[in-house]
């Protein structure tokens, strides 16, 4: 059996376009506090792109001197979560991680309690795409030269051996749909 792990930039898909790249809702926070709705959709570019816009919103405000704003929304994450007071460079980090990672970033970020720095360090030790977690500890196994006789191949249990792997903390798994694991060593 051959098989050849995916690149995490590969496993994730490719990147989006900019009609694709993901966008935040800013309101104005006087005008929420008064009961009245203003904001603005922005896409992600740049924290100081994204400032602007926020400075144009606030100045279209119904409200005099609108000073404060808040994230109330937001599309193109993933799925990943996203404080209503991050900092624009906070989301472009973010938006540029998804944008290399996808959705497996999006659920390497969620794992490690939406921590960004944590999440990024962990596909410096990604070991690579698979069908099941079985497959990569037959994968890994064979990897290493050990021959196994004919006789005793089927007696192997590599599902249990993933299994223990991911308990004793060795590795953490991933699963991002039906027969697509991703596995990184934790060491």
């Amino acid at each position: 059996m051959t098989h050849t792990p995916l690149s995490p930039s590969r496993a994730a898909g490719a990147a989006p376009t900019p009609a694709q790249r993901p966008r935040i809702y800013v309101a104005c926070l006087a005008a929420y506090n008064n009961g009245c709705l203003h904001g603005r959709w922005i896409v992600v570019t740049t924290p100081d792109e994204i400032m602007s816009e926020v400075r144009a919103m606030l100045a279209d405000s119904p409200l005099p001197d609108a000073e404060e704003w808040a994230i109330h929304d937001h599309e193109g994450f993933e799925g990943a979560h996203l404080s209503e007071y991050a900092s624009f460079e906070t989301v472009c980090d973010l938006a540029d991680f998804l944008a290399e990672h996808g959705r497996l970033g999006a659920l390497v970020h969620r794992h490690f309690g939406h921590d960004l720095e944590q999440a990024q360090a962990a596909f410096e030790d990604y070991a690579g795409g698979y069908r099941s977690r079985a497959e990569f500890a037959e994968h890994l196994h064979r990897d290493t030269g050990t021959e196994i006789p004919a006789a005793l191949e089927y007696y192997i249990d590599w599902s249990a051996l993933a299994r223990d792997m991911e308990l004793s903390g060795d590795v953490m798994v991933v699963e991002t749909g039906f027969e697509d694991v991703h596995v990184f060593w934790t060491r």
